[in-house]
């Protein structure tokens, strides 16, 4: 995994989760959701360059 894309990753996953935490905390839906998928984003991310790295070897 290069580590660019690593860090993205892990901001992604990072960001999302605190946007999720704090909507919920405000109880704003709609930024829950929106956190949820940036950390989804953030998941896939790092799933598809694991697959990349897997194949390299």
């Amino acid at each position: 995994m290069s580590a660019g894309e690593k860090a993205k990753a892990k901001t992604e996953q990072a960001q999302g989760k605190a946007e999720e935490t704090l909507g919920r905390a405000v109880g704003n839906d709609r930024m829950a959701a929106e956190g949820q998928a940036r950390k989804s984003k953030g998941d896939a991310r790092e799933s598809k360059e694991k697959a990349k790295d897997a194949f390299k070897h």
